[in-house]
C-alpha cells in the first residue's frame, strides 16, 4: 500500500515538489527510512494533508497472528489490494493498535500463545463496534458457534485462499457501514415506548399491569435494537449486525423467529402485530415513538 501511495505521490509533484523531495532524500541519504517515513516527510515539508489527500478513502484493516509469516503475508495482500493495514503479533500488540489508530476491522487469530484470540474478540465487542473476522486452524462447529457467540462477524478456517478472506472482508464492511445511526445514545435505565416500560437492567418489560416480563438475551438484544432506531426499517441482515454482530449466513432465519417470540410478549395480536410491523421486502420497523 505504501508502494502504491508513494507513486501516487510522485506522479502529482510540480518541480518545487520535486526541490523539496529531493531535499529530504539528501538529508536522509546516510539513515534507513521506509516510504512511509519519505511520504509524511515530504507531507510537512510541502504542507499536504497526506491522511485527507491519499489514504482517507481506505479501510483500516489490523491482522492479529502470533505467526509472522501469516501476518505479513496477509498484511501485503490486503495492501495490494488498496486496503491500509496494521499487524499485532498478540493481543497485547492488538489492544495498542485499537486504542492509537483508527482500525475499521480486525482480522483475528484464535489460537494465540498468552491472551487468546476468542478472549481478545469478547474485550473489542465490550468495547468497541469494529467488526471482527476470527482466523483458526481447527475445523470444529463448537469453536465456531462458541466465536460466533463472543461476537465475531464471520469465521474463516485455515488454510484459507486469501481471495476469500478479501470477499469476506468486504461483505463484512459493507454490512457494517450500511448500518443507519441510533437516533440517541442509550443511557437510560427505563425506556418507555407505547404502553410497556423496558428495563434494561433488570432485562424485561413492565405493563400498565406492572407485571414484568422476563426477557431471553436474543429478545433483550432484538428490543434495544428497535428502540435505538425507532420508526426505521431495519433488515434481517442489520438487525443481526447490531444485536449479535454473527455472520447472516449462518444465522439464516434467526430473526424472524426472535421477532416472532417478541411480538408474543408485546403484541396484543401477534398474529396482527401494530408494533413491531414487517416491510414487505425491507425488514422490520418499531412503529411508535421511544421516551428515554
Amino acid at each position: 500500500m505504501e508502494n502504491v501511495c508513494l507513486r501516487e505521490a510522485l506522479n502529482n509533484l510540480n518541480v518545487a515538489e520535486v526541490c523539496h523531495l529531493n531535499s529530504i532524500i539528501v538529508a536522509t541519504c546516510r539513515g534507513v527510512f521506509t516510504c512511509d517515513n519519505l511520504i509524511h516527510l515530504f507531507c510537512r515539508k510541502v504542507g499536504i494533508n497526506w491522511h485527507s489527500k491519499y489514504m482517507e478513502s481506505s479501510n483500516h484493516i489490523l491482522v492479529v497472528d502470533d505467526h509472522r509469516d501469516i501476518r505479513d503475508s496477509l498484511s501485503k495482500y490486503l495492501a495490494q489490494h488498496e486496503y491500509r493495514t496494521s499487524v499485532a503479533a498478540d493481543a497485547v500488540e492488538a489492544r495498542q493498535v485499537i486504542d492509537q489508530r483508527a482500525i475499521d476491522l480486525v482480522v483475528l487469530d484464535i489460537m494465540m500463545p498468552g491472551e487468546d484470540g476468542l478472549s481478545l474478540c469478547r474485550h473489542i465487542r465490550q468495547t468497541t463496534e469494529l467488526p471482527v473476522i476470527l482466523l483458526t486452524a481447527i475445523a470444529e462447529d463448537t469453536e465456531r458457534v462458541i466465536g460466533l457467540e463472543m461476537g465475531a462477524d464471520d469465521y474463516l478456517t485455515k488454510p484459507f485462499n486469501p481471495r476469500e478472506l478479501l470477499a469476506r472482508i468486504k461483505s463484512v464492511l459493507r454490512r457494517t457501514h450500511s448500518l443507519p445511526p441510533r437516533s440517541t445514545p442509550t443511557e437510560s435505565d427505563k425506556i418507555k415506548f407505547d404502553k410497556w416500560i423496558f428495563d434494561v437492567a433488570q432485562r424485561e418489560v413492565i405493563g400498565e399491569d406492572n407485571v414484568a416480563i422476563p426477557l431471553s438475551t436474543a429478545e433483550y438484544h432484538l428490543l434495544n435494537a428497535f428502540l435505538d432506531h425507532p420508526k426505521m426499517v431495519l433488515s434481517r441482515d442489520q438487525l443481526l449486525d447490531i444485536t449479535s454482530r454473527r455472520s447472516a449466513k449462518v444465522f439464516d432465519r434467526a430473526i424472524d423467529n426472535q421477532v416472532s417470540r417478541l411480538r408474543k410478549k408485546l403484541e396484543d395480536d401477534p398474529k396482527s402485530p401494530t408494533l413491531i410491523k414487517t416491510v414487505w421486502g425491507g425488514g422490520y420497523m418499531l412503529t411508535v415513538e421511544v421516551e428515554r
